[in-house]
């Protein structure tokens, strides 16, 4: 360009040498580990008596969150964060807590606590029989 010194051979270098290092951070944003959002088969989670009433447990193998409501309704909850898709592996009471960028959801609803996700977690069907927990399709 006309008028515009052109750049130094230390200028281009060190564009050149940084280039890598932003993709490196985009990619560790983008929160992918290759964690599937969604169950595609029916999986046997574990025994029914591992959740209580009012209670719930994470399935970080299966990323998913059994809850059990006070009246024995159980909810099946995807656990892949809808901020950045982060597999969530941290359930505190009945709050699940993502690793990424700190979002939170109730396990018992599927819905955001603490942003900044946005959209609740992905609910999944979920059965119970012969004493054990089956959640996806099918289930």
């Amino acid at each position: 360009m006309p008028g515009r010194p052109a750049p130094s051979r230390r200028t281009v270098l060190r564009g050149a040498a940084l280039a890598p290092v932003a993709g490196l951070g985009l990619t560790a944003c983008s929160g992918g580990s290759g964690a599937a959002a969604t169950l595609t088969a029916p999986v046997e989670l574990g025994a029914e008596s591992e959740v209580a009433k009012g209670g719930a447990k994470l399935y970080r193998d299966q990323n998913v969150v059994v809850s059990r409501a006070a009246n024995g309704i159980l909810k099946a909850y995807s656990t892949i964060c809808t901020h950045a898709q982060c597999p969530i592996n941290k359930l505190d009471g009945t709050t699940l807590i993502c690793p990424c960028h700190g979002s939170q959801f109730d396990a018992m609803t599927g819905k955001v606590v603490q942003s900044p996700a946005t959209e609740p977690l992905q609910e999944l069907k979920v059965t119970a029989g012969n004493g054990k927990i089956v959640a996806g399709p099918g289930a």
